[in-house]
């Protein structure tokens, strides 16, 4: 990452109701930033998938929290979500059943990145995508 780019770090609650203050604070951050709106709606949506899917499937980190980071270079948007690492592994299902209740969200991440993956370390684990402007 280039130095003159501005990194946010955002350290959030490992609860449902971070997600709506992290998408505000990306959307702000953005706009601040003259990002298309379209692209701006894509990142929101992104984050608001590996937020929930942090929360919802994976423990805290040791300090009983979730992390986001966020910034924006030539390559796109950049989102990492950092949480306690759970047993299981973030993966699309190629093809969710339409009566599922879940399954489709990070097919949906597939769709609006360039490029998303994980990083595990002992104790955290990190998503990351980046979204083209």
């Amino acid at each position: 990452m280039p130095a003159d780019v501005s990194v946010v770090d955002v350290v959030l609650p490992h609860e449902v109701s971070a997600v709506a203050d992290a998408r505000r604070r990306l959307a702000g951050y953005l706009q601040r930033l003259r990002v298309a709106e379209n692209a701006r709606d894509d990142a929101q949506l992104v984050l608001s998938e590996l937020l929930s899917n942090a929360i919802r499937y994976a423990p805290a980190l040791p300090t009983g929290e979730v992390r986001a980071t966020w910034w924006v270079d030539k390559a796109g948007i950049h989102l990492e979500v950092t949480d306690g690492r759970g047993d299981t592994e973030p993966q699309r299902i190629a093809d969710a059943h339409p009566e599922s209740i879940g399954g489709r969200g990070l097919a949906i991440v597939d769709v609006l990145t360039s490029d998303w993956g994980i990083r595990t370390g002992t104790t955290h684990r990190t998503v990351y995508a980046v979204i083209p402007r």
